[in-house]
């Protein structure tokens, strides 16, 4: 089973059921459709819930649509959105840097 970690306050929409996706840059979890997932709070380590995922699309950060953003949360601004990326990924983030977008089922723990 593959695991995905999250921020708490991003923990906390999952199990709301308002977050229903993730991006994923720089994947080296090789994350497919079908894969099933333990969704991990990253500052606990604490398993919150399980899961499978559903559907995954490959974009790039500059070419997003509005329909790429259902299920995930929205930033102030686009710079917003890079800089809160390149906190988790490095200077290496930019328009052309390709996303996977992940689309999930959800059951908690």
């Amino acid at each position: 089973m593959k695991t995905l970690k999250f921020k708490p306050e991003l923990c906390s929409e999952i199990l709301a059921g308002t977050k229903t996706s993730t991006w994923r840059l720089f994947d080296d979890k090789n994350l497919e459709v079908g894969d099933e997932i333990d969704f991990v709070n990253k500052e606990t380590l604490e398993t919150f819930g399980t899961g499978q995922i559903t559907q995954i699309k490959i974009k790039t950060l500059g070419t997003l649509t509005n329909g790429d953003w259902i299920g995930h949360e929205r930033y102030e601004s686009e710079e917003d959105m890079y800089k809160t990326y390149r906190s988790y990924y490095g200077d290496r983030v930019g328009p052309d840097t390709e996303l996977k977008i992940i689309d999930f089922d959800f059951l908690p723990r």
